[in-house]
């Protein structure tokens, strides 16, 4: 278990940007507008090329569908787009900082992104144009958003117990439903774990030898802090199949985004190590003492389900907690009988309402789901939405419509936007 944090003392430090070098950056907007996907894709074709070992770090599957190619390029353009005041993107930057740290970025690999970067930058836009002052004023721009990051990730690693990946074992599997099973994680060491904040993730490492390099995956605490184990609760993706029907690892569709979760659920037995990483991410519980709406769809119940348990711990905070949940039928009904106990425990301060899009022939109004359909706020009871409460937060995590919609729905009932916190996979900006 290591706490060596990498110094940046080595890297190139340039002063703040000149006025005249944010005009320069703000010139080339409409080029990365235009040709941002482009110059992205390039550089992580050269970069992996030339950095092979990067391969361990970066998502396979992500790759060879472009999402990172597209995330990095829509960060690229709001940097430049807001060179002028970076206050609107700073939300973000925090955001993948977090992941970084998740994957145990480290300084030294700035330098490499900057170099493949500026090259890429150079033969998309042309060296005959990408040259002199705004071939410079971009390497400074870099190095002054990569210090950005580099000074929060430090930070990050100097609070965390460990840095980078630690051996655990799967101590216990248990199937939620259909789609979902629970993965209890515990230090190979015995050594205790560290508190996280209700809401954070973890990133889990494995060798893939069909691949030939490592892969990690982040996925959310699903159960209140304690100094035993880490719980997550992974979904199998559905479009593929890890074992064929000869038994054997099919590696054909690799690049399929939820192959790691299918590998999971396929391969890793209790009693298997597995590399983790200490718990990030800026989505968590707040420390207040007001009502609490979590709203979730799907597996996005999860990080949720880490609030909601430590809220009606013997020694949590008293607060009083809505549980809203939309669920396609009851097989993949996770944790429904946990939240029933809770509710049933608590009923003076928990209320819950549940959806059904398509209940089944064994699913039961009033005992299974409260509400046939899609989860839509008109549906839910105003004294389970808690909109009399000037001051409850709201806490969403699912897919990004659903998440949209929701932020929107509060928002037209007057939720004043400080109040709600949503959970965004991967880097881009928060649904509005």
């Amino acid at each position: 278990m290591s706490k060596i944090i990498e110094s940046s003392d080595n890297l190139p430090h340039p002063p703040p940007l000149t006025p005249e070098q944010r005009k320069l950056i703000t010139a080339t907007v409409p080029i990365l507008a235009e040709h941002g996907v482009t110059i992205t894709t390039l550089f992580y074709k050269q970069m992996l090329e030339a950095n092979p070992d990067l391969r361990n770090v970066f998502s396979h599957s992500k790759q060879q569908r472009g999402h990172q190619a597209e995330a990095l390029a829509r960060a690229v353009y709001a940097y430049a787009a807001n060179i002028e005041d970076l206050t609107p993107i700073l939300p973000v930057v925090e955001r993948i900082a977090h992941k970084h740290t998740s994957v145990h970025i480290i300084p030294s690999q700035y330098a490499i992104v900057g170099k493949h970067l500026l090259e890429a930058i150079t033969q998309v836009v042309g060296a005959d144009v990408f040259k002199g002052d705004l071939y410079d004023a971009w390497g400074a721009a870099y190095w002054n958003l990569a210090h950005i990051f580099i000074d929060r990730e430090r930070e990050l690693y100097e609070a965390a117990q460990w840095v980078g990946w630690r051996d655990f074992v799967v101590a216990k599997k248990v199937k939620e439903s259909d789609e979902i099973t629970s993965f209890y994680l515990k230090p190979k060491d015995g050594k205790p774990l560290a508190p996280y904040r209700p809401g954070q993730y973890i990133s889990v490492q494995k060798f893939v030898p069909e691949l030939g390099f490592y892969q990690s995956r982040q996925y959310s605490l699903s159960d209140a802090p304690n100094a035993e184990y880490f719980r997550i609760s992974v979904k199998r993706e559905p479009g593929i199949r890890t074992i064929t029907p000869s038994g054997a690892l099919d590696t054909t569709q690799a690049a399929h985004p939820g192959w790691i979760s299918n590998l999971l659920h396929a391969t890793v037995e209790e009693g298997e190590a597995i590399e983790v990483a200490f718990p990030f991410g800026e989505f968590f519980l707040d420390d207040s003492s007001a009502p609490v709406v979590l709203l979730s769809a799907g597996v996005g119940l999860t990080p949720l389900l880490a609030m909601l348990n430590t809220l009606v711990k013997p020694d949590g905070p008293a607060r009083e907690v809505s549980w809203v949940q939309a669920v396609r039928n009851e097989r993949v009904h996770a944790f429904k009988e946990h939240v029933a106990k809770i509710k049933a425990a608590h009923p003076d301060r928990v209320r819950s309402t549940i959806f059904y899009s398509h209940p089944g022939e064994g699913a039961r109004l009033g005992r299974d789901y409260d509400v046939e359909g899609r989860l839509e706020l008109e549906k839910v009871p105003r004294e389970v939405l808690r909109l009399d409460a000037k001051d409850a937060q709201y806490y969403v995590c699912g897919p990004e419509a659903f998440m949209a919609d929701m932020i929107a729905g509060l928002k037209a009932r007057r939720v004043d936007g400080s109040r709600i916190h949503a959970e965004v996979f991967g880097a881009g900006a928060t649904p509005a």
